[in-house]
């Protein structure tokens, strides 16, 4: 994703990159060379005064001529690093999910505002035009109560341990630190651990390897559960809020893993878009489901998806899709989720997906960990986020970090 940033940055007119930052010196350095090459070639006049190679982040965020940072680390470093680009007065773009733990997010929010600075999550499938239209549709009304929500949770395979609904610590064979890689830095305020290629490798894999890790990633929240919580919650018009209770299926109630929110709507988190269809029977057996990055609404008007990456949008009955006017049913991830920061970077408003949005779809990431975690159902308190009477819960809102980087 870091890479990703850096394209569409270069190409920005009102933007300009003047430093690249991270411990891996191969990364930083490939960085730097698409930064200045792309300037070069742009740039002929001179104005360019180059961009700098940065091993530790608080050497970008000292700099009185950077306005605003973007953040696209391991999850373990995606609150620290932007309350202290906040404290530095720095305008901030943060990678998903914006925390590790429930407390870590409130932190966040909290640091963010109290310095007055502006803060968009990367849960970029909120701002595709056809995604926003279906989100909006539901959100009026135009399911008539939105009755059961569908979403992937599937499971990771956590290495020596095999799959998992959650992240694990496996113990992993410490290994030489590749050359030019600051592990101390790199691990930061997790949990220490040994050098493995597992969590950090190169050339870069095209996945977070890091995401079975319980020091480093919060595996499907990492992985896409983010996005689809943000895009449910602003459809169900609870962006800034969250669900009443977790049913673990171990109640009896509900097969999968559940959300309850308070007006009753249920969100159920599934391995598989086939247990909708066969378990739930929520839709007809020749709905095609497909794709990740939201959710499948079912409502007393009939039945929507909003999911990305798998062909077009689908529902019933059709004359659902001629009340939204939609312009297209047919797949197209471009969005407007970073004109709309640098938008509000200018107005000083919220954007898309603020602070509190994006602690609030990580949240629901940590609930349902929690839940798989203790392996019972909970009740939820999303005003004063805290367990109702259950202290062995509250205490997995938050975990330790290392002394030095403590919060």
């Amino acid at each position: 994703m870091g890479r990703g940033h850096l394209h569409l940055l270069v190409g920005r007119r009102e933007a300009q990159v003047l430093a690249v930052c991270d411990p891996d010196r191969e990364r930083r350095e490939e960085g730097r060379r698409l930064v200045e090459e792309t300037y070069a070639a742009e740039r002929a006049s001179g104005v360019y005064r180059g961009c700098a190679a940065c091993n530790d982040y608080r050497e970008v965020l000292a700099r009185p001529d950077i306005d605003a940072v973007v953040i696209a680390t391991p999850d373990h470093w995606h609150t620290p690093i932007s309350i202290h680009a906040a404290e530095a007065g720095k305008d901030v773009y943060c990678e998903k999910p914006v925390s590790v733990t429930i407390q870590e997010g409130r932190q966040l929010v909290q640091a963010v505002q109290r310095h007055g600075r502006v803060f968009q999550t990367g849960t970029q499938y909120r701002s595709i035009p056809r995604i926003r239209q279906v989100c909006e549709f539901v959100r009026a009304g135009g399911l008539g109560r939105v009755k059961s929500v569908f979403t992937i949770w599937g499971q990771y395979h956590i290495p020596e341990l095999g799959p998992s609904y959650v992240s694990l610590d496996p113990a992993l064979a410490a290994e030489p630190v590749p050359e030019g890689l600051d592990w101390d830095l790199w691990v930061g305020p997790a949990t220490w651990r040994p050098y493995n290629h597992r969590y950090h490798r190169n050339p870069i894999p095209g996945v977070v390897p890091w995401v079975f890790s319980e020091a480093f990633g919060v595996v499907a929240a990492t992985g896409y559960q983010s996005h689809a919580a943000d895009v449910i919650q602003y459809a169900l018009g609870m962006e800034t809020s969250g669900p009443v209770e977790i049913i673990h299926p171990s109640s009896g109630q509900f097969p999968t893993l559940t959300f309850r929110y308070a007006n009753g709507t249920l969100l159920h988190h599934v391995d598989h878009w086939g247990i909708v269809k066969d378990v739930y029977k929520a839709v007809p057996a020749t709905a095609r489901l497909a794709g990740n990055f939201g959710g499948l609404f079912v409502g007393e008007r009939g039945w929507l998806t909003s999911m990305s990456t798998g062909g077009p949008l689908e529902g019933e009955p059709e004359s659902l899709f001629a009340e939204m006017k939609l312009q297209s049913r047919e797949e197209d991830l471009s969005n407007n989720h970073h004109s709309n920061w640098f938008n509000c970077i200018r107005t000083r408003t919220l954007p898309s997906s603020h602070e509190e949005i994006g602690h609030r779809s990580a949240s629901l990431g940590h609930l349902a960990i929690i839940a798989y975690r203790l392996g019972r159902s909970l009740k939820w308190d999303p005003a004063k986020e805290e367990f109702a009477c259950d202290d062995q819960a509250n205490r997995l809102r938050s975990r330790a970090q290392r002394a030095s980087w403590a919060l």
